[in-house]
């Protein structure tokens, strides 16, 4: 699944090409792609026809385009493989293009969505008063928003029995880390994925947001980490963090502080990749 920095790609990529832009048509080519608007897919594109989209916004792995004269948003759910591209109007049909939006300022260009899997998605949503969609409302703030409490996530952590890497990816808690950012942030911090939460002192998590920050950060930089050509920004480029993962896919390579073999270990139907040297695991109670 994308995480919050190739979620960001996009969104930057949208405000550049999409915002601003008033609806000519809509044109839905597969009924999955419009899934989560239980209208269907004629009322999906009868009523964003004519509207004009504001700035696309985002919280966590969450991308959506408000639009700008009515108190509704679009959503956009990538799932596994869905791509938002701005592509020229005469250029060929994607094999898995599943909507198709065209626009009224005679640029020359479209918005598609591609999704190869089908299991992302368009849909319309009323907004709360803070903006965000009603659907996505319990999503907490994510660590690059100017407005994430720290102090409210480091007492969480202290409060909540469980283990650092699942807390990480509680997206009631902090929004936006998925499973390859958690392993490299965890890597930098030098924490084992089951440390307990509870033994985390204010220090040491606050150093732990620092990392997740700052792994975020880089793969902006770089446009995120792109596999299998899927995740991608809105002209079909990939980003390249890939390259620079320090745990994430590492398997048997040396770890890059110390030498030693990395390890992964099968966890919640996912993987942890780790040093069992600079990552310790946890004592168990006897």
């Amino acid at each position: 699944m994308p995480e919050l920095p190739e979620v960001e790609v996009v969104r930057r990529g949208l405000e550049r090409w999409v915002a601003g832009r008033t609806v000519e048509a809509v044109e839905v080519l597969h009924p999955r792609a419009v899934r989560r608007h239980p209208a269907g897919a004629a009322d999906f594109a009868a009523r964003l026809t004519g509207e004009t989209f504001g700035v696309p916004q985002r919280r966590g792995k969450y991308l959506w385009l408000p639009l700008e004269r009515r108190d509704l948003s679009v959503l956009g759910h990538l799932g596994m493989s869905g791509q938002l591209l701005v592509q020229p109007e005469e250029a060929a049909d994607e094999k898995h293009l599943r909507i198709r939006v065209r626009f009224r300022d005679g640029a020359g260009t479209e918005l598609r969505f591609v999704d190869q899997r089908t299991f992302g998605g368009l849909s319309l949503h009323e907004n709360t008063p803070d903006g965000l969609p009603d659907v996505i409302a319990h999503i907490a703030r994510d660590p690059l928003d100017p407005l994430f409490d720290e102090a409210a996530y480091h007492a969480a952590l202290r409060v909540k029995r469980t283990t650092v890497k699942r807390a990480l990816l509680d997206q009631s808690l902090i929004s936006g880390v998925g499973n390859i950012y958690a392993d490299e942030a965890l890597w930098r911090a030098r924490l084992h994925y089951e440390r307990p939460t509870a033994t985390l002192t204010r220090p040491r998590s606050a150093e732990l947001l620092g990392h997740v920050r700052d792994v975020m950060n880089a793969a902006l930089e770089v446009g995120g980490t792109s596999f299998d050509s899927l995740y991608v920004n809105v002209n079909g480029e990939s980003g390249y963090f890939d390259r620079s993962l320090d745990a994430y896919g590492r398997e048997d390579e040396p770890c890059r502080r110390c030498g030693t073999p990395m390890r992964r270990r099968p966890w919640m139907n996912r993987s942890s990749y780790f040093c069992p040297r600079c990552q310790r695991p946890p004592r168990v109670a006897s």
